[in-house]
């Protein structure tokens, strides 16, 4: 009897996995039809938009009929090899699965996440990189992303007075800025416009002159004497923006036979726009030496500096660096008599 249980349940387990195998088969067969389809598809749609940017070329008069007509011809002919191609590989894949029952995979036809900044073969997800189980690409990705990291130096533009005349000091006062940035291809058909918005931490910093540090007295914060001999006075704003640009420029279209991407490496662009947010913290740092002791003071508090921040923007620069630029339009101190905004200048890295 025992060997009997042990027998049937052995014809059980080979027929669910038959049927589980031939279930997956189904599905392959299924998912490489699809591709095939796709494929066709995907090349139709590429070649109605390159006949819709020709005629247009037509109606401006970039060009005239007869040139169309050849551009045309070419355009079609590329995309018909293009099919031809593509529905072939897909086909020799069918025929696997029709005579082997299954295709043989390698380590790339898995789906895995990773972080990554600088493959254009992948598709990118917030700073991720994603593989997709069949490992496609999505033919047109109009939107990347982008590591951003500023600094430079920092001083603040005071009503009726030069920044000769700043209270603050113009090597030792300096900014910083990290965050992730996205960038959107406005026009379908042409990357010299771009869209670039995204989340920055921005760290502000201002060593006033004279041996003074600022007191907050209730009505105004203002600039007072220390009374002892100040080694280092520092006084810094820290803010979360949302900044938002226009970026122009040139750059380079990368086609393949499964995708094509816009690349801007090599390439001078300039952006222009603005921020918003809110300051997160102020706080000041005092070092001095009192009675033959060194002593630090770390003082965290708000300074009446005003809690809503925005400003003007931009930078200018060749491939991934760039000279950048900000303004708040923002005063600093909400109640002063006396205006002060924030100012910077530095150099500005975004990797992609």
């Amino acid at each position: 009897m025992k060997t009997i249980y042990v027998c049937t349940a052995l014809v059980l387990w080979i027929l669910a996995t038959t049927l589980s195998v031939a279930q997956e088969d189904l599905t392959a067969l299924e998912a490489l039809q699809k591709a095939r389809t796709e494929v066709v598809n995907q090349e139709k749609d590429a070649l109605k938009q390159e006949v819709e940017t020709i005629n247009k070329q037509v109606e401006t008069g970039s060009i005239t009929q007869a040139e169309a007509d050849r551009l045309k011809q070419q355009a079609a002919e590329k995309r018909a090899l293009n099919i031809e191609n593509r529905v072939a590989i897909i086909d020799n894949k069918i025929a696997l699965v029709e005579r082997n029952g299954t295709i043989q995979t390698t380590k790339n036809d898995s789906f895995s996440i990773s972080i990554n900044f600088g493959d254009d073969d992948e598709d990118k997800v917030y700073g991720l990189t994603v593989k997709n189980p069949e490992n496609m690409r999505k033919y047109d990705r109009r939107t990347s992303s982008e590591l951003v990291f500023s600094f430079g130096l920092n001083n603040a533009i005071v009503e009726g007075q030069s920044l000769d005349d700043s209270p603050y000091k113009i090597a030792g006062s300096r900014y910083a800025e990290l965050g992730l940035a996205w960038t959107t291809r406005v026009f379908k058909e042409s990357n010299w416009l771009r869209f670039r918005y995204g989340l920055s931490f921005q760290f502000n910093g201002l060593k006033p002159t004279d041996n003074r540090y600022f007191v907050d007295t209730g009505a105004q914060t203002e600039l007072q004497d220390f009374g002892l001999d100040l080694d280092k006075s520092k006084f810094r704003m820290d803010n979360l923006v949302v900044p938002v640009h226009f970026e122009i420029g040139p750059s380079r279209k990368i086609e393949k036979e499964e995708y094509f991407r816009y690349s801007t490496n090599k390439s001078f662009k300039i952006g222009f726009g603005g921020y918003a947010g809110i300051n997160l913290s102020t706080r000041q740092k005092l070092k001095f030496e009192d009675e033959g002791e060194d002593v630090k003071q770390k003082l965290k508090a708000g300074y009446n500096t005003n809690n809503f921040i925005y400003g003007l923007s931009g930078y200018i620069g060749y491939g991934d660096i760039s000279l950048y630029a900000k303004y708040d339009l923002n005063t600093i101190f909400k109640d002063n008599p006396i205006e002060q905004r924030n100012v910077s200048l530095g150099v500005r890295w975004d990797w992609d």
